[in-house]
């Protein structure tokens, strides 16, 4: 049964089919005549059998043909191009909603990125692949199955009940094809599924796979999630072949009792030849669409499958509605009793945390491990939103800024720092198809990565993977600092910016603080090292996701920190060893 929480995706999946509701009566109206031309070849049996043999007459035979060729070239024209449109209807259906699946599974890996059960773009490939296929265009045949049993009851009643009784046959075969097949297959796209996500994940980690020695201990895990995966294909497939193979020598069998029961009516004298094949051949034809939906199975409970998955995406992760534009906001964040609950989780790593940023300032977020440093940077960037609380810069709530607008204000530099694959240019440009290389290279300035990327071999040309191929991790660090400071931001949000930094990158690090604070603009940095916070004014101190102290940064630490006088000592040195 469908659960009430996918009514909303499951709307939006069916206003994107409608939107080419007039190409399907397109579809269904060349199917009509298609069908209709099936008829060509138990008519032309018929008169061949029953009039041109008996009349001898080679002209007969002759413009038969001819109209027969015609008809069926016809037939063929009609049939390609209502494929051709199908094509283009299931294409279309994709283009609808590419943008939006892809936004939704973006969000949805932001705040669950553990969640692996929806698929998002796979499932939508694997609708798009049932609106192209011929499965799909059988549907547009089986309201003609009745018709072609009709026509075959017209020619002697025992041929109808036989055909009848035929259809009902492979009726039942599809409906147990269809319970028996679904559990397994469902099983073995989850399992498949896993052994894929295992794969990349240890081709992302390559490096550290390679150095510690971990290659036989991956092989071996995949290769277990693998070897499942294939018994879990391999039933399938089995039960899947046995039903095709079922079905298809049970049509042929079908076809010759019919050819058999019309030669013993013919024996009677209650047939004519030509009516014995024209039955045959229109038993075929009638059962063609069943045995073809039972050979395509796998594909349509595929797709089946993704239609529901994306209903559950689109229903868990709404369009954001449109916002009204706001005018650039001042530098100035206020923090109000927020509070933080980890998307799956039923406890909140950050509570009741408030302070003030103006423009012009620093603050460094300090703590132990798990204090919510990072959880309190995920809730002013918009990634989490807050459980209670509001974050508000320059006045207004950061939910009234649109993701793609508040990214523009706000800049982020991750804990961890990922590039694509692609130049350092486009990395720093966060992959706009409309770079603008002043700011490319204005906020390589900011970040003092100018020079460090000048020496590289092709400069800001030099192609990168997400694995950071020839680069340092203080390299991509400062890539990463210069991504974020992309576009002229009013807020800088650092997550442990010195973490893979040596003296000349943390002091990198420290002169774009205060360029951000020479232009009026505010800086917010979490740290573990001293140096992160030597340019702070200030300093918020988080134990146990709330807030422990907020002040003037000396004040802070000699309240809080026991040695603080050696802390200070470091940061006045710009770093610790």
């Amino acid at each position: 049964m469908k659960q009430p929480s996918t009514d909303t995706g499951a709307a939006e999946l069916r206003q994107a089919r409608r939107q080419s509701r007039p190409y399907f009566w397109f579809v269904a109206i060349f199917s009509f005549f298609v069908n209709l031309l099936m008829l060509t070849g138990p008519m032309y049996m018929l008169q061949v059998y029953d009039r041109v043999l008996g009349s001898r007459s080679e002209a007969t035979l002759i413009a038969l043909t001819a109209l027969v060729a015609f008809l069926y070239g016809m037939m063929g024209i009609l049939d390609y191009t209502r494929g051709r449109v199908m094509g283009r209807v299931a294409a279309r259906f994709q283009a609808a909603l590419d943008l939006r699946v892809f936004d939704a599974v973006v969000r949805r890996a932001a705040i669950k990125p553990d969640q692996l059960s929806v698929t998002g773009l796979k499932d939508l490939e694997s609708v798009q692949r049932l609106m192209a296929s011929p499965v799909l265009m059988s549907v547009f045949d089986i309201p003609w199955t009745p018709v072609f049993l009709i026509g075959i009851t017209i020619f002697h009643p025992w041929l109808g009940m036989l055909a009848v009784s035929g259809g009902a046959v492979l009726i039942v075969i599809t409906i147990v094809n269809q319970w028996v097949t679904r559990t397994p297959t469902l099983k073995s796209n989850i399992i498949t599924q896993q052994s894929e996500q295992i794969a990349d994940q240890i081709r992302s980690e390559a490096e550290m796979v390679q150095a510690l020695g971990m290659r036989d201990a991956s092989f071996t895990r995949w290769n277990t999630a693998r070897s499942e995966a294939l018994k879990g294909q391999i039933k399938s497939s089995d039960l899947l072949g046995t039903f095709t193979s079922m079905t298809k020598t049970f049509r042929l069998f079908l076809q010759s009792a019919m050819l058999g029961l019309g030669a013993y009516l013919v024996l009677l004298n209650e047939l004519t030849p030509g009516a014995m094949i024209a039955g045959s051949i229109l038993m075929g034809r009638a059962l063609a669409p069943i045995e073809m939906a039972i050979g395509q199975w796998a594909l349509v409970q595929r797709a089946r499958k993704g239609w529901d998955n994306l209903a559950q995406l689109l229903s868990e992760v709404p369009e954001e509605a449109g916002r009204t534009e706001l005018p650039r906001p001042r530098a100035k964040l206020d923090v109000q009793q927020l509070t933080v609950v980890p998307p799956g989780e039923q406890q909140a790593s950050l509570r009741m945390v408030s302070f003030t940023l103006n423009p012009g300032q620093a603050v460094g977020v300090i703590g132990p491990s798990g204090s919510g440093k990072s959880t309190l940077a995920r809730a002013l960037t918009g990634v989490w939103r807050p459980a209670g609380g509001k974050v508000r810069l320059d006045g207004a709530a950061i939910d009234q800024y649109g993701t793609e607008v508040l990214g523009q204000y706000i800049g982020y530099l991750p804990q961890r720092v990922t590039l694509f694959d692609g130049t350092i240019a486009e990395n720093i440009a966060r992959l706009s198809p409309s770079p603008d290389a002043e700011q490319i290279v204005e906020a390589a300035k900011k970040a003092a990565a100018h020079d460090m990327i000048l020496k590289l071999p092709d400069g800001y040309d030099t192609r990168v993977s997400s694995a950071g191929g020839r680069l340092s991790g203080g390299q991509v660090q400062r890539i990463g600092l210069a991504r974020a400071m992309y576009g002229d931001p009013v807020i800088l949000v650092l997550d442990e910016p010195n973490s893979n930094l040596d003296n000349e990158g943390s002091e990198a690090v420290n002169q774009a603080i205060r360029t951000m604070k020479e232009q009026g603009k505010s800086v917010l940095i979490m740290a573990h090292r001293p140096a992160a916070i030597k340019e702070c004014e200030l300093l918020l101190m988080l134990e146990g996701g709330a807030r422990a102290a907020f002040g003037p940064k000396e004040d802070v630490l000699q309240k809080m920190v026991q040695n603080h006088q050696a802390i200070q000592q470091s940061t006045g040195q710009g770093g610790v060893r």
